[in-house]
């Protein structure tokens, strides 16, 4: 099966088969179980048969439906929203369509049925109520009913409530483990809080009466979540925060075991798995815990490493002689470990795809927690009454040393049938303010009221056949496969293409090969000719390049073109034009297919360069390979798709074939902010219309480009269809005059695009097409109904990603004044863990600027901003850097409006603008005043105002609720308007005409023959 690592990307059939065999080993009753389970079931129907509240909504009503997806976002947006303007327009957005009365039919109190008689309006009619009753009394109902969905899962604002609320509970025979909500730290303050928060929690439950004298299986806890505790809890973040969350883990650990409390971990991203048992393992061999019992971790059933984990945690408990308790829970976070595999090109899914996969997965766990119950204390948390069932099986007659859990607001009706079977029953109990708890009541929501939800079919009638069956029998009817048929892998997700293959940065094994070639390529020196065609290397002017770093030489020696070498390199491609264009658009796709798996068996060593030679950190190095990957998967496609005769209608006895085909000998001039990936789309998507290439790298990343042309000739194109010419902007400027050009694609400043622009419509000819792509000042608005966390963590990697030199990067944040000072204070906290360093490390956030003239520009634009600007903030950075490399820190700048901002800084400075609610229309206005039209980001929960602004903006790429770089092949089609270029967009279904002539054949078969097709009828 492989190791520890290997198992996160296991065949999931291969898995299943291997849970199948482990279940089937246990010998356990199905028939016995599946009985105990209707008896289960049918007691919950009997006594929740008028069901209320939560009950209600997942007996009848589906999540996945627009009313569903409506009342997700009034419970996740309208409670911290300050403003009534935007709360009454997230109202009416979302309840002025659907039906609502299934929903809200069963609610008895004032603000549950005036906010039903709302649900039920269109939008007509809510207009008339409106101005009937008004829209304040109808947005306060609407808080309300939020509010009281929001009790369901919430036991307490405070620790103090909750204890008083837990009262009943503990009457009935319940024990609880309360979760002090916080779904992630951004910041130092907000880790510190949490902190405290979990430090005053412990206290004031060891102190209640209600903890006197119980077992330690049945004493109250506490549920710990690391992300709450630490900014940067990541595996690149390793060296920082290992140390520093085990030291904050085991002072809380200190307090607990003084209560005899019971402190449980809980489970996160899988991509977090490995550093949270780093953690988890340091705790469980700290001496200064005795012999104190109460630690524990969760682990999530979903997970394909859930068995192993397990095996591993048992090892480290009997090898440091400490009991610990395990929470087995089927996880919550599966949609999003799914998308996220599919945007990383993971080779499998860390997840089991299918649902019932994961119910095997639970029970198998389950038994082997149950069987090594003298080391361990399984805490098994499920609504599920078959689950349930096959646990009471597997435990036998010993009934003790493990307790069941579930959700405080879920399960209830089920767990009390447990208790009154004297089994332990512990609630999982969140403990917060409304506010707080909206991510994770969304959570819970999607989780337990999706359609294939136990909890969602329990009260369905047909379907207690479906209920009761064993999770072994359902998933041996999967047949040879028993991945889910509709969830294709990673690198399937696009039906006629593959996805390009990513490299996971989060774990040790995946890395060692990349670090391997890191070192062994440490001091390579990459030649750069002036020119790479069939000729052999002329001898020129030689330029030493050094990288941004200043660490290595990575140029041997860099040729510029002369005058002679681009005349040569026309002349040539001139003629190996003709042959390549008439090979035939097959031949040039499988030449570029076979590039794109060139690029891969070569991915470390172009990450390397890109590192050593651009000042890539990792993560963009790995990304930028990808996208250059992509670009020749989807242009090869697209070229069979566009490149093949069409035949055109028209009157009887004729013959109309349209057909493209190449223009001649295209210039394609890259940037260096891009080298590889732009680079190689302008290239590919040239060659693949058919045309010849001259390519004019920028003369700060000569040695990617020599390397990547030499790749394209080992795939088998021919060097008469492409050359390459090294130089400066000079060089750039002559190859653009020559008689020869056919075609421009330019990737670089407005300023550039214009000299171009007017170059090309100065020659004497035919008439040049310019295919330019140039910056941008990219604005994001940011309303109060957005979400603070997520603004923060797109912002932050908007606008100081590869160290803002991306022309799609984030310039211009406007965020709405009601939320302005929340905002900017987290995004500061952010900016304070930025790592600014070596690229070479993989805890590097932001790498060098590429050369000493950009860092001269930021640097004169900087000392401008402090004239003019309110405030500014600057991220940390070792001033020590400053001797050997060119960098420079993120810095944001509070500005009073668009009016100061008048050019594009090209690095990590990030302009803040405040704006009122109700001039969002102004503001709008002046950001297209601006001129550019590049990329343009928004973040609110409103549709109706999605919709307007995507209209009202003028740009070519338009990110809602999500960052605004990394653009997609075909998925993101990249490419802007205004001064931000002439499209086509790059990567998209419109790119490779422009490369190309339309030619119309029209035949008059009647001509040869008479028209025998008519004849025939």
């Amino acid at each position: 099966m492989g190791g520890f690592y290997d198992l996160k990307f296991v065949d999931e059939t291969q898995l299943v088969n291997r849970l199948i065999t482990a279940y089937k080993s246990a010998n356990l009753n199905d028939d016995k179980i599946a009985q105990h389970a209707k008896v289960l079931i049918n007691t919950i129907r009997v006594r929740q048969s008028e069901a209320s509240g939560f009950q209600a909504l997942m007996q009848g009503y589906d999540l996945s439906s627009d009313e569903g997806l409506a009342l997700m976002t009034l419970a996740e947006a309208l409670l911290r929203i300050p403003d009534a303007h935007t709360a009454n327009a997230l109202i009416n957005d979302k309840l002025s369509d659907g039906d609502w009365n299934k929903l809200f039919s069963s609610a008895q109190s004032m603000s549950g049925t005036l906010s039903g008689m709302g649900l039920t309006l269109s939008q007509k009619v809510m207009d008339s109520v409106v101005s009937k009753i008004g829209m304040p009394f109808i947005r306060k109902a609407c808080v309300e009913a939020m509010r009281s969905m929001g009790k369901t899962f919430v036991l307490g604002r405070d620790i103090d409530e909750a204890l008083k609320e837990a009262v009943s509970n503990c009457e009935k025979g319940y024990t609880h483990s309360y979760d002090m909500l916080g779904e992630g730290a951004r910041t130092s303050t907000d880790a510190e809080k949490y902190f405290q928060s979990y430090v005053s929690a412990i206290r004031a439950i060891g102190q209640a009466k209600v903890n006197a004298d119980k077992a330690m299986i049945n004493r109250p806890g506490i549920s710990i979540k690391l992300s709450a505790l630490y900014p940067r809890y990541e595996f690149a973040q390793s060296e920082k925060c290992i140390p520093e969350l085990t030291s904050k883990l085991i002072e809380l650990c200190i307090i607990a075991a003084e209560y005899r409390l019971n402190l449980t971990v809980d489970a996160e991203e899988c991509d977090r798995l490995g550093t949270s048992l780093r953690i988890i393992k340091n705790v469980m061999q700290d001496k200064t815990l005795g012999n104190w019992s109460g630690f524990g971790l969760a682990i999530q059933a979903y997970h394909k490493r859930a068995e192993p984990v397990i095996d591993r945690v048992i090892d480290w408990a009997r090898k440091s002689d400490r009991k610990i308790s395990i929470r087995l829970v089927k996880g919550a976070y599966w949609d999003t470990e799914i998308k996220h595999a599919q945007v990383e090109g993971y080779p499998e899914y860390p997840v089991f795809t299918q649902k019932e996969n994961t119910d095997l997965s639970y029970l198998v766990c389950a038994k082997k927690l149950l069987d090594n119950r003298d080391i361990v204390t399984p805490m098994l948390g499920t609504h599920n009454a078959h689950t349930i069932a096959s646990v009471i099986e597997m435990a036998g007659a010993d009934h003790g040393g493990f307790i069941f859990q579930r959700l405080h607001g879920m399960g209830e009706s089920l767990h009390d049938q447990i208790v009154a079977m004297d089994f332990p029953s512990c609630i999982y109990a969140p403990v917060g303010t409304h506010k707080d708890l909206l991510a994770y009541l969304v959570r819970r929501l999607l989780e337990n009221g999706a359609n294939s939800s136990f909890v969602n079919k329990m009260y369905d009638e047909t379907a207690i056949e479906e209920l009761t069956q064993s999770p072994l029998s359902l998933v041996e009817n999967h047949g040879n496969s028993h991945r889910h048929p509709k969830i294709k892998l990673p690198t399937d997700m696009y039906d006629k293409r593959k996805n390009s293959c990513g490299l996971d940065l989060t774990a040790d094994k995946p890395l060692s090969s990349l670090f391997a070639t890191l070192n062994k390529i440490a001091t390579k020196k990459y030649n750069a000719p002036c020119v790479i065609d069939a000729q052999a290397v002329k001898n020129g002017k030689h330029h030493k390049i050094i990288n941004p770093c200043n660490h290595h030489d990575v140029i041997g020696g860099v040729t510029y073109a002369t005058r002679a070498d681009i005349d040569h390199a026309f002349d040539v491609t001139s003629t190996g034009f003709e042959v390549w264009n008439n090979a035939g658009v097959e031949e040039r796709a499988v030449c570029i297919e076979r590039l794109g798996a060139l690029y891969e068996e070569n991915r470390n060593e172009l990450m390397g360069i890109l590192i050593r030679e651009a000042g890539k950190t990792i993560p963009d190095a790995m990304n930028e390979v990808r996208e250059a990957i992509d670009f020749c998967l989807y242009y090869a496609r697209q070229a069979r798709k566009d490149f093949a005769a069409q035949e055109l209608e028209g009157p009887t006895g004729e013959r109309n074939t349209l057909t493209l085909e190449g223009r001649g000998v295209f210039v394609c001039i890259s940037p260096w902010n891009f080298p590889f990936a732009i680079f190689t789309g302008q290239i590919v998507a040239a060659l693949v219309a058919g045309n010849g290439v001259i390519a004019k790298p920028a003369e700060q990343t000569p040695a990617i480009a020599a390397f990547t042309v030499k790749l394209m000739l080992k795939a088998g194109i021919p060097a008469h269809a492409l050359s390459l010419l090294q130089g400066d902007g000079r060089i750039g400027a002559a190859i653009i005059e020559h008689e020869h050009v056919a075609g421009v694609a330019f990737t670089g400043s407005t300023q550039v695009a214009k000299i171009i622009q007017r170059a090309l419509a100065n020659k004497e000819g035919a008439i040049v097409p310019l295919i330019a792509e140039t910056g941008g000042l990219n604005a994001m608005v940011v309303d109060s109904s957005s979400l603070p966390e997520q603004v923060t963590d797109d912002v932050i990697h908007s606008a100081f990603g590869s160290a803002g030199q991306r022309c799609s990067a984030l310039r211009i944040l406007c965020i709405q004044d009601d939320i302005a000072d929340d905002v900017v204070t987290m995004i500061k906290g952010a900016m304070d863990h930025i790592v600014v360093g070596d690229p070479i490390h993989l805890s590097t956030d932001v790498g060098p600027i590429i050369d000493a003239e950009a860092l001269e520009n930021l640097t004169n634009y900087s000392a401008e901003l402090e004239g003019v600007a309110q405030s500014i903030y600057r991220a940390p950075h070792d001033i020590r850097l400053d001797t050997y490399g060119t960098f420079f820190a993120p810095m944001m700048a509070e500005m009073d409006g668009l009016d100061l901002i008048d050019r594009e800084a090209f690095g990590p400075i990030l302009h803040i603008i405040r704006y009122d609610e109700n001039k969002i229309e102004d503001l709008i206005k002046d950001i297209n005043s601006k001129g550019f039209g590049l990329t343009f980001g928004l973040h609110t929960r409103i549709h109706m105002w999605q919709d307007d602004i995507a209209k009202k903006i003028k740009a070519g790429n338009i990110y809602i609720n999500r960052g605004q770089t990394g653009a997609v092949v075909g998925v993101q089609p990249f490419g802007g308007c205004g001064l931000s270029g002439t499209g086509p967009k790059a990567g998209g279904p419109y790119y490779l005409h422009a490369f190309a002539t339309e030619k119309v054949i029209s035949n008059d078969i009647t001509a040869s023959g008479g028209n025998t097709a008519l004849v025939n009828l």
